[in-house]
Formats: structure tokens, C-alpha cells, sequence
């Protein structure tokens, strides 16, 4: 019989009953730690024919070769890095016997990302067996052994795993670990590292047992199999969240990293990226005569390839917009010849708002982009734009600008399509419901307009729709005019 029905449960409850206690071992997945009575003589064991040892020994295989392919395939449908990580967390305990464990992700080759995950453990469990001196740690001895050389098999050149029966009878172990084993209710440990023939070393994990126990050979050669099928789509996905982790560098060093600070005026910005890494981008410039450049725009595509694009956008924009700001079907239409020459097989959409603080006046231009909206105490309305193609889809764009005043108090709110895409909703809806948002902002976040981006971004994008991957971007950027 194979282990499934244990790993149905996926994690034991209570206390693992499918260890081997060194000095009291079990035989063929039976508990022998219960003597036969005293009085009576232990029974002669049946003979069993040697076609009935090869079909129970086939029976085994099958149910373990099952169990193992259930597990490969649950590990294979993670899509997150840490989602994975506490996959084969559940999966090795159920495998080992086990009821709690850690895993240290810690790729040998120092670009990350390290982290440190528990199965049972709490963040104060895991401070503390962080304060046992690493050389003293199952996961410490394994990290740090010597990388296997070239071309050699790791599981030849490299500790393959490191059993602590009875961690707490071990006279050598480290006292602050022995206090941390004490404190945590741990007795014994059982531990692999994970490892690829192309990344190398990337981590360990460690099973904990609250008695003292090891997992028999059987389950220890299940758990090998499984580990080294698991530390392959670990290394696939430590990859990945290196470029989506490098992407969300580059994109945050694109975008402003801080909004300027201009008279009579209050600004704030909200930007949510995909999965994929996107193309919306939004920027705050101050101009001659003290004026302010607002503008909000998005290039088609996603990864890095438009990030890239979009930083050129937003970098060609702005060299525009201190040229010829007060006009900006200028700035937008430079822009588009711009796209047009270097980049023929994009298109974007943008918005380009020119604004005089002490007189409140905005003088704007959009091309294929979404109206902005006014949010006062008196009023919640789309400033419409001239109807006009994105950039990069005529041959020649250009629109008439639009002229408006705002109130004292009022806030111009400039978003991207994302803020509307990941409603779900048809465009007319979406743009309804974005109306209702503002039109619900409390009035003592008017004076606020971080707070009132934020109410509108939560109100339109409810549970957690504004963090959830999605292959859409979002930005926000408010400007409240005293």
C-alpha cells in the first residue's frame, strides 16, 4: 500500500504517524512499537506465495508512482514563486511524516531572491530558529557545503540529505539550538536541498517531527524524487521573478519618483502595474512662467519591450513639453511624428495638459485617451476632449485643444484605459461606475488628493481588483487646484 490516503489530507494532523523511530523501527509501513502479550507465543508467520509478494510489491509501486505524480502536477500549476514554495512545503511533509517544516530559498549564485518560508511555523518561530548560529542548522550545512563541480552529479558531490533522529540526545548539538528546538516543541529534523543540474544550489528544506523520528528509506526515496522534480519549476519560477522584479526597477526608474512641488497646486499619483510589466505611465513637470505639465499616457504591448517604449514616450514628452507646453496639440503632435518615424509598428494613446496654477486654467489635448474628470464639491464631471485617433494611427494627427477653468478646491483627476479595462464591465458602464466613485468622495478627502485617489481607485476597483494580476495597468494622477 503507497501513501496516498495519507497525502489526501495533504498535511497530518496532529502528531506524524508515519515515522520510524530509530530504536523502534517499523517494518512494511506497520506500527511494530506494540509487543505481542507476554502469555501468549508470537504466531508462525503464513507463508505467502511468491506471485502474491509480486503483485502487493507492484500494488506499492503503482500507489506511490500515483502519489508522486499527483504532487509533480500540483507543484507544476503554481504560477507564484511563494505559492510554490509552501506547495512543496504541505507536499514533503505529507511525503516524510512530518507536521511542520521551513524552506530557505537561497540561490548559490547571490542574485536572489532570498526568503524564508514556514510550514506551521509562525514569523516569531522562524525569528528564532534565524538566531541559531547558521553552521549549527540543518538548512546552514546544506547551503553552504561546497558547490558540486562541474559536470559531476550533485547528489555524488553534495550532502544528499542530513538526518536528526533524536536532535535533543545529540550531545554536539549547539545550545542555542537545543533552546530553540525546546522552545518550538521540535525533536528531530529531516532535511533536503533543492537543487538543479543547470542553477545549482537554490535552497533547502527541513522537515521538523515533534518526537524523535526519521522517514523510512521508502518514503525518503519518494520525497528525493519529488524534491528534485520540484527544484526544477522553483528555478523556472526564481527566474521569472527576477525579470518581473527587474521590470518593476526599470519602470519605477522610468516614472517620476517623486512629483514636484508647485504653487497652488497639490499633486498625487497612483500607478499599478501587471503581471507582464505594461506601458502606462504618467508625469508632473514644472515649466517656464510657472506653469505645470500634467500628462497620462500608454504604448501598446506589454514586458520589456514597452516598458522601454514608454520610457522613450515619456522622455521625448517631456523634452517637448518645455519647448512648446502652452500649446499642447504641438507637444502631442511632435510626439507623433516622433512615434511614426522611430517605432511605426506602435501606437499609443496619450493626454497632455498644460496648467497656470494662479489663474486655474488647463489647456489640454488627447490623443485616443479617456476624458479627465473634475471632482469638486459642487460638481463630478468628464472634461471632454476633441474626439481624435491614438498617436501612431494616422498618417497625420492632430486635434483642437480644449480650455477649462476649475473651481478653488476642485480636483482634475488624469487616469489610463487600465483603470477602466479591469472592472470587467463594458466601457460604458466602467466609465458610470467611475463617475459614481468620485461622486461618492467623502467631502473631508477633498482637501486630499492622495486620500481621493485613493478612495476612487478602491471604490471602482473593489476586492482587491487594484493589486490582482491583470494584463492591465493603472494609474492615477490628481491635481487639486487651491
Amino acid at each position: 500500500m503507497g501513501v496516498c490516503d495519507a497525502i489526501e489530507q495533504y498535511a497530518p494532523a496532529g502528531k506524524p504517524s508515519a515515522m520510524n523511530p530509530p530504536h523502534l523501527p517499523k517494518v512494511a509501513g506497520i506500527d511494530s512499537t506494540v509487543p505481542p502479550p507476554a502469555h501468549t507465543a508470537p504466531p508462525a508467520p503464513q507463508a505467502q506465495s511468491a506471485p502474491m509478494l509480486i503483485q502487493d510489491r507492484l500494488a506499492g509501486w503503482i500507489s506511490d508512482l500515483t502519489t508522486l505524480q499527483e504532487l509533480t502536477e500540483r507543484m507544476a500549476r503554481t504560477a507564484a514563486l511563494d505559492e510554490a514554495l509552501h506547495e512543496l512545503l504541505r507536499a514533503g511533509a505529507a511525503l516524510v511524516g512530518a507536521r511542520r517544516g521551513l524552506l530557505v530559498l537561497e540561490p548559490a549564485d547571490g542574485l536572489g531572491p532570498d526568503t524564508t518560508v514556514g510550514l506551521g511555523l509562525t514569523r516569531a518561530d522562524l525569528g528564532h530558529i534565524e538566531t541559531v548560529p547558521r553552521g549549527a542548522t540543518a538548512f546552514g550545512r546544506l547551503l553552504d557545503a561546497p558547490p558540486a563541480p562541474p559536470g559531476a552529479r550533485s547528489e555524488t558531490a553534495e550532502i544528499a540529505e542530513i538526518v536528526d533522529a533524536d536532535l535533543l540526545a545529540d550531545t554536539g548539538l549547539d545550545a542555542r539550538h537545543r533552546e530553540v528546538a525546546v522552545r518550538l516543541g521540535y525533536a528531530a529534523s529531516y532535511a533536503l536541498p533543492l537543487s538543479t543540474e543547470t542553477a545549482g544550489r537554490i535552497g533547502a528544506a527541513v522537515w521538523l517531527y515533534d518526537e524523535p523520528a526519521e522517514p523510512d528509506e521508502r518514503r525518503r526515496h519518494l520525497v528525493g524524487l519529488y524534491a528534485r522534480q520540484a527544484a526544477e519549476h522553483l528555478a523556472l519560477l526564481t527566474e521569472l521573478e527576477r525579470a518581473r522584479r527587474t521590470e518593476a526597477t526599470l519602470r519605477e526608474e522610468l516614472l517620476p519618483s517623486r512629483l514636484p512641488r508647485v504653487a497652488g497646486v497639490q499633486l498625487a499619483a497612483r500607478h499599478r502595474t501587471c503581471a507582464r510589466g505594461g506601458g502606462d505611465w504618467f508625469d508632473a513637470l514644472p515649466l517656464p512662467d510657472a506653469a505645470l505639465g500634467l500628462a497620462v499616457g500608454s504604448v501598446t504591448g506589454s514586458g520589456p519591450s514597452a516598458v522601454a517604449a514608454m520610457g522613450r514616450l515619456r522622455a521625448s514628452l517631456r523634452a517637448y513639453a518645455v519647448m512648446e507646453g502652452e500649446d499642447p496639440v504641438a507637444v502631442l503632435s511632435d510626439l507623433e511624428l516622433l512615434l511614426r518615424l522611430t517605432e511605426p509598428a506602435r501606437s499609443a494613446t496619450a493626454l497632455f495638459a498644460y496648467c497656470e496654477p494662479a489663474q486655474r486654467k488647463i489647456i489640454l489635448a488627447g490623443a485616443g485617451h479617456s476624458p479627465p474628470l473634475v471632482i469638486g464639491e459642487r460638481r463630478t464631471e468628464f472634461m471632454e476632449t476633441s474626439l481624435s485617433a491614438p498617436l501612431g494611427m494616422l498618417a497625420c494627427w492632430e486635434a483642437p485643444s480644449v480650455e477649462f477653468r476649475t473651481e478653488p478646491g476642485e480636483t482634475v483627476l488624469l487616469y489610463t484605459d487600465g483603470l477602466l479595462h479591469r472592472t470587467g464591465d463594458p466601457m460604458d458602464r466602467a466609465f458610470a461606475r467611475l463617475h459614481a466613485a468620485a461622486a461618492s468622495v467623502p467631502k473631508s478627502l477633498h482637501a486630499d488628493p492622495a486620500a481621493l485617489a485613493d478612495h476612487v481607485l478602491r471604490t471602482v476597483l473593489p476586492d482587491g481588483l487594484d493589486t490582482v494580476d491583470s494584463d492591465e495597468d493603472v494609474v492615477l494622477l490628481a491635481a487639486r487646484f487651491e
